[in-house]
């Protein structure tokens, strides 16, 4: 057991966002993202929601202030649907832990597809809500 590391990131996740370098990108999927057909290095989280992931992981993690955004969210393919609720949930998470977190990329679903085949990894999550995939771009910590 380790102090102030969020029990819900296990070993291996935090093996990972170790490894991972400036640059590289971290996909976390909701429960209907095909994961494991995509995955470089793929991290089981089921039965956990992308809100408590998301949380837990920027706890750890900056996000690269080097690009005008580090964080993309899966184009919504239907406009009529409406903004998915769980977005206003992730942009308060980010900027709880980045006070210059500047959005989301809003990326089209097949190219979002294509950026998480690219990932370092991607985290498989058991989130019911729908378009609640979201790619985190590494910064730097800075002392």
């Amino acid at each position: 057991m380790l102090k102030n590391i969020p029990a819900i990131l296990s070993p291996e996740l935090l093996k990972i966002l170790m490894e991972m370098g400036h640059g590289d990108e971290l996909c976390i999927g909701d429960g209907n993202f095909p994961a494991a057909a995509y995955a470089q290095r793929l991290v089981r989280l089921d039965g956990h929601g992308v809100p408590e992931i998301l949380d837990a992981i920027l706890s750890l993690y900056p996000l690269d202030d080097f690009v005008p955004k580090a964080a993309f969210l899966m184009q919504v393919v239907n406009p009529s649907d409406g903004v998915p609720p769980i977005w206003a949930t992730y942009e308060k998470i980010c900027r709880t832990h980045e006070s210059a977190f500047s959005g989301f990329e809003h990326v089209e679903r097949f190219a979002f597809y294509e950026q998480a085949k690219k990932c370092y990894a991607i985290v498989a999550t058991g989130e019911a809500a729908l378009y609640a995939n979201v790619i985190l771009k590494k910064g730097v910590i800075r002392s």
